[in-house]
């Protein structure tokens, strides 16, 4: 019997439950109850017991307990992989749940050391001074949410489907709840446990609600998430309960869609895309035995070229060996249940076309229990049939259809009601560009497939953390994973107005108008431990002359006018004479204020926002005003200082400004 996971112990139902088979041998793995989950308790323990927890931890701190997380996991999947055979999946299906899923935390693991900032606020956006003398200032900060993330997620990703919405709430400091589809529950279970066992999450950081949905939704409020994976019917039941209703929970909805592949004209038979665009589709149709939200269920061809792709289509997936999950010569192995296979057979009906490859009437002698069904190309000669354009079966099958246009073709590719992925193989720049234009307000991703991408790309069906997964209408109007956009999205937006000081002390980072700490010991000549943010230099002065100006022109090959010709610059509106260029500046400004002898600060690893606001001519002065500004652990051994820099003149107006990053060793050397 499956247990639940809730405030740090495992609840056993008390009820008889009902059994999950095995998707090839029909033997019982497991029993799930249909007792109402105790939703409302695991929602008291993640408000008040492990949200003030996360949130007390650093973006950088929630980043390395991903990342632990990820390699212990990675360490002993191999009893995940020996549960998940009973799904269904073959040893090359389980890799695309399970080691993604892992693969997803160290994902984010990364991009939270990278990405984010030091402390516990993001910043969105720069400062705005309001102010006349810029003692009120305002910023938009963004902090956690004071509930929970509550993941309703769908049967045939029992573990990457909990792990990438997991992922983004951990590091945005908001605890999930896991309600994970019956069917394949017994493998979430599983992670969940060694998930606990790690003992690496705060206590509540990660909660596991198995069995019925009665009262599911019922306690949400408006610092509650809902993140829903499955069919777009049950999408529209959740998104319109009076909780989610009346409490205004963000909703991100990720659903069932009608994910459509398009070759282009020049994709003749003998060509490279005609072989990638029939690779795509037949790897499309049986991984995960079709049983992905991003399978190509509609495959758009020439109509000059549909006979040859309906033929090597054909020819391909006879070849596919359908069967026991575990032998490593199948292919392809069961659907999750019988259940699901029947349903799958009716929506085959209802689509409607001639059968190219395939019979629905199909059963493998020795494993009559099992949910089996060979990979099933469905063709349709009129491509405005409605019914494929509708119906969705989610299993080994795609249709095949013609088109002989391109607007044609973008037309039928809204027909699916907003796509989570659509394929476009072709290597014409002009079609490419024509169906990408056209039918992005239709797809939440489009992957342009060709002969120059084929030995990276990673496929039309995988999702990566980076790149937002969702999809407009039909697939569900929400957007799941996207990099930090996925992290945000836990967060509140909040615009704070006061002083700069307050700024600086809510976000941890400097803020012109701050006060300035200057010392005797040049900031760096100090480690990261010895820093302070606001720790600042004002140098001296350099006059920067003409010869300057004249030597910087002839080593660097920079000739530009403004810089060599006195009648030209004097006739430019925005300098009226000769200037000194942006880059010298830069280089006396570093000349002033860089430390030269071996210290803590190892290397300059870039500017960000360089402006230059005003001319130096030749016969002004200037210095640099140093300020550090915010400091951003990255190793052990080393972190990322963050200086704010401002170069003024000789009447202390500024004249260029920008944010110097450096790598300095977080500790003073012994």
């Amino acid at each position: 019997m499956l247990e639940s996971y809730v405030a740090g112990c495992w609840h056993l139902p008390t009820d008889e439950g009902l059994p999950l088979l095995h998707a090839a041998t029909g033997e019982q793995v497991a029993r799930v109850s249909t007792q109402p989950t105790p939703a409302a308790h695991a929602l008291a323990y993640a408000r008040h017991t492990a949200g003030p927890t996360l949130r007390d931890l650093t973006f950088p701190q929630r980043a390395a307990i991903l990342k632990s997380l990820g390699q212990h996991l990675m360490s002993g999947k191999d009893e995940l992989y020996d549960i998940s055979y009973a799904t269904g999946s073959t040893t090359r299906d389980s890799a695309i749940d399970i080691d993604g899923g892992f693969g997803t935390l160290l994902s984010y693991a990364s991009m939270g050391r990278r990405e984010l900032p030091p402390g516990k606020v993001y910043i969105d956006g720069p400062v705005d001074k309001i102010g006349r003398t810029g003692s009120f200032v305002a910023q938009h900060l963004m902090t956690p949410l004071r509930g929970a993330a509550l993941q309703v997620n769908a049967y045939n990703f029992p573990v990457w489907g909990m792990l990438e919405k997991f992922a983004p709430a951990f590091l945005a400091g908001v605890p999930s709840i896991v309600k994970p589809a019956s069917q394949t529950a017994y493998v979430t279970e599983l992670a969940v446990r060694r998930i606990v066992e790690s003992g690496l999450l705060p206590a509540g950081a990660l909660q596991l609600l198995v069995g019925g949905t009665q009262g599911l939704l019922d306690n949400l409020d408006g610092q509650d998430l809902v993140s829903f994976t499955g069919s777009a019917a049950t999408a529209a039941v959740l998104r319109t309960h009076p909780s989610v209703v009346t409490g205004n929970v963000r909703f991100n909805a990720e659903a069932d869609s009608l994910n459509c592949a398009v070759l282009g004209f020049d994709g003749a038979q003998g060509t490279a895309e005609f072989e990638l665009f029939v690779q795509e589709v037949v790897r499309e149709m049986t991984a995960k035995a079709g049983q992905k939200c991003t399978a190509i269920r509609r495959a758009f061809v020439p109509r000059q070229h549909f006979a040859d792709v309906e033929e090597a289509l054909s020819a391909a997936l006879s070849t596919i060996v359908v069967g026991d999950p575990r032998d490593p010569s199948t292919d392809m192995g069961p659907l999750v249940n019988v259940q699901q296979c029947d349903n799958v057979k009716r929506a085959i009906q209802q689509i409607g076309g001639e059968v190219s490859s395939g019979t629905a009437n199909f059963a493998l002698p020795g494993w009559e229990k099992g949910a089996f069904l060979p990979p099933i190309l469905l063709r349709q000669g009129d491509p405005d049939h409605a019914a494929v354009h509708d119906v969705e079966a989610f299993g080994p099958v795609s249709t095949l259809l013609p088109y002989d246009t391109v607007p044609q073709v973008v037309a039928l590719m809204a027909r699916g009601s907003g796509s989570l992925v659509g394929s476009v193989v072709s290597y014409d720049l002009d079609f490419v560009e024509q169906v990408v234009l056209g039918a992005a307000a239709f797809h939440g991703r489009l992957h342009v497939l060709d002969r120059t991408t084929a030995q990276e790309s990673t496929g039309h069906g995988s999702p990566l953390p980076t790149l937002v997964h969702g999809g407009p209408g039909r697939a569900g109007g929400g957007e799941e994973l996207g990099g930090v956009r996925s992290v945000l999205h836990h967060l509140q937006r909040t615009a704070v107005q006061g002083s700069p000081a307050v700024l600086s002390r809510l976000t941890g980072s400097y803020v012109r108008g701050c006060e300035r700490i200057e010392s005797d010991v040049h900031p760096f000549r100090k480690s990261m431990a010895e820093l302070t943010v606001g720790d600042t230099l004002v140098t001296g002065t350099r006059e920067v002359t003409r010869q300057d100006i004249d030597q910087f022109a002839a080593f660097t090959g920079d000739t530009f006018y403004a810089h060599t010709d006195e009648v030209a610059a004097a006739a430019n509106p925005l300098f009226g004479g000769i200037v000194a260029h942006g880059y010298l500046v830069l280089s006396l400004a570093a000349g002033l204020f860089v430390d030269p002898a071996p210290g803590p600060v190892l290397a300059n690893t870039g500017l960000d926002r360089l402006r230059f606001s005003k001319p130096v001519k030749p016969g002004d002065s200037i210095h640099v005003v140093l300020t550090c500004a915010a400091l951003t652990p990255r190793t052990a051994e080393q972190g990322e200082v963050r200086w704010d820099v401002q170069v003024l003149d000789q009447n202390n107006v500024v004249v260029a400004s920008y944010e110097l990053l450096t790598m300095v060793r977080c500790q003073p050397a012994s």
